[in-house]
């Protein structure tokens, strides 16, 4: 693109002595490669006829190399198709890696003693990608987790599980390592049943809850550091089944309690508000919604916890940006949150950033179980492997790619219909047909070496429409970092699969006359869709 733009600029500054700059943008294959309004806006300045000075430009620049054909279009565009050097250009120049910033993003946060549910696993995927396109845009990026081990949902769990040991913690190694998850779901399920129902029970799970942030009896600490270590065990395996890179720092609400309350405490009259034994940070008056960070027993709640937590990566690594992928609904939580740290810790100004997102749906409007539980992303993943036509060793791989890019193929913020039984498909706008489409063009790769002196010119029309879709990439993964939007790439490596796919089904490569050219552009094409796939966290397969 720097050639192009560098020829239309010396062209204008000859004709007009004025030094403009030039923005192409790709256009459909039947008008050419790309397309220009700078006459448009040259008329402007010159009040000046813009087709005229289109006519202008083109005139001179006819012959310029590199350029097959140029034209007026409309009130004084300008379409051109370029050469096949030019394209090939702009794939081999390698892009500068521009962003040197320090960031840190949660890639996870479900809570232990409960189960990770399908909306976790979204979360986690979209995060993952997000610190994918950070790390390639040149960010020093810190993959963390962030998990809720102090609160209620711990004193439900362990009120069934205190009534399963009986006061003997030895009884917890009578659950098998295969059935750990499926029994932290019941104990989980049981405690939240007595809570709603059972007035007495309530009491004693509001006492287990308080018991989590002291831990000083010492049967409850044995039960509870068992049971939330199988929790680590089980959100790892299920994180690393969806394809996530591993986290480098696992963080607790237990560790960032105390330090949250402390700063509340000490901002209290300048940043938050005394009321009734409650400190509360008035973020009515910010957008966000009166939140109360400590309660009238003393104890920390969510929003003190996060204000630690905030410190705690401020200490640890010092981030320019902190990133927190969360639901839609809170979002005014965290523009609240967010506020009050910017109030009371002036060095963490701009720092954090929340990025909210939609929901997760299926096609069959399901969301919960029988009993109301939403449901649990190791449902998905056994949902997902019954809905696949056939069976192989890369049954894993292919589970992972067709959730992942479920949920990476819509824009952030809006909900995912997930169609289970559609996401297996090897045709369509799925994972695993991105996977197909790789595994096809390396199967030719591997029957036969791609020649390292074979040049791209001179190619035929449907080559040309395959390689200017190859070009795109740079152009297509600086919009999805700068704009932190994994849709954007997602959507083009569909679209590039496409290309090649209608390319491969309409041209022979293997013993066509052409045969030099086609593998050189396949292997082209070979090495780009990895890139996309890698970024996207979708396992690449040589064979399906």
């Amino acid at each position: 693109m720097d050639r192009l733009q560098d020829i239309f600029q010396k062209t204008i500054a000859s004709i007009y002595n004025v030094d403009k700059e030039v923005i192409f943008t790709r256009t459909d294959n039947d008008f050419g490669d790309f397309s220009t309004n700078v006459a448009m806006l040259l008329a402007k300045e010159l009040k000046d006829n813009p087709r005229q000075i289109a006519q202008n430009i083109v005139d001179s620049i006819d012959e310029a190399k590199g350029i097959r054909n140029i034209e007026v279009a409309g009130p004084g565009f300008i379409n051109l198709r370029v050469s096949d050097e030019i394209l090939v250009d702009m794939i081999l120049v390698p892009k500068s890696d521009e962003n040197t910033q320090t960031v840190v993003i949660e890639t996870n946060n479900p809570n232990p003693f409960k189960s990770m549910h399908i909306g976790h696993g979204f979360n986690c995927v979209l995060a993952d990608t997000i610190a994918n396109l950070l790390e390639s845009s040149g960010a020093n990026t810190h993959r963390v987790s962030y998990h809720g081990d102090v609160g209620l949902h711990v004193g439900k769990s362990m009120y069934s599980l205190l009534k399963f040991v009986e006061g003997d913690p030895s009884k917890l190694d009578t659950i098998p390592v295969n059935e750990r998850n499926r029994f932290m779901s019941q104990m989980y399920a049981q405690g939240s049943k007595v809570y709603k129902n059972d007035d007495s029970a309530k009491k004693e799970i509001d006492g287990l809850a308080k018991q989590s942030f002291i831990l000083d009896d010492p049967i409850y600490k044995k039960v509870y550091e068992t049971c939330r270590e199988w929790s680590f065990e089980q959100i790892d395996d299920l994180v690393a089944r969806l394809g996530n890179k591993p986290t480098e720092r696992r963080y607790l609400e237990s560790q960032a309690d105390n330090l949250g309350v402390e700063t509340v405490r000490q901002h209290v009259g300048d940043v938050f508000i005394e009321s009734e034994g409650a400190i509360m940070f008035p973020g009515s008056k910010y957008g966000s919604f009166d939140n109360v960070f400590v309660g009238s027993n003393g104890s920390g709640l969510y929003g003190a916890r996060d204000l630690g937590l905030m410190q705690l990566k401020n200490r640890d690594y010092h981030p320019e940006k902190s990133y927190i992928v969360t639901a839609e609904e809170q979002r005014d939580y965290f523009k609240g949150v967010i506020k009050a740290s910017e109030l009371c810790l002036p060095n963490l100004q701009n720092t954090t950033v929340n990025i909210p997102t939609g929901t997760v749906k299926l096609t069959s409007g399901k969301m919960s179980s029988r009993d109301g539980d939403v449901l649990e992303v190791e449902w998905l993943f056994n949902q997902i492997k019954q809905a696949l036509e056939s069976h192989s060793s890369n049954d894993e791989a292919i589970i992972t790619g067709a959730i992942r890019y479920q949920f990476l193929k819509v824009k952030i913020g809006n909900d995912v219909v997930f169609d289970i039984q559609g996401a297996t498909q090897l045709q369509g706008n799925t994972g695993p047909y991105l996977q197909y489409s790789y595994a096809r063009a390396y199967s030719i790769l591997s029957k036969i070496n791609e020649p390292t002196d074979t040049m791209l010119i001179d190619l035929e029309s449907n080559e040309h429409i395959l390689l200017h879709k190859i070009s795109e990439y740079n152009e297509i993964l600086e919009k999805a970092q700068k704009d932190l939007s994994p849709h954007i790439l997602a959507n083009y490596t569909y679209e590039l699969t496409q290309s090649f796919n209608s390319f491969y089904e309409k041209n022979r490569v293997i013993g066509d006359e052409r045969e030099d050219q086609r593998v050189k552009l396949i292997g082209l094409y070979t090495r780009t869709l990895k890139k996309c796939l890698d970024i996207l966290g979708i396992p690449v397969l040589e064979k399906m």
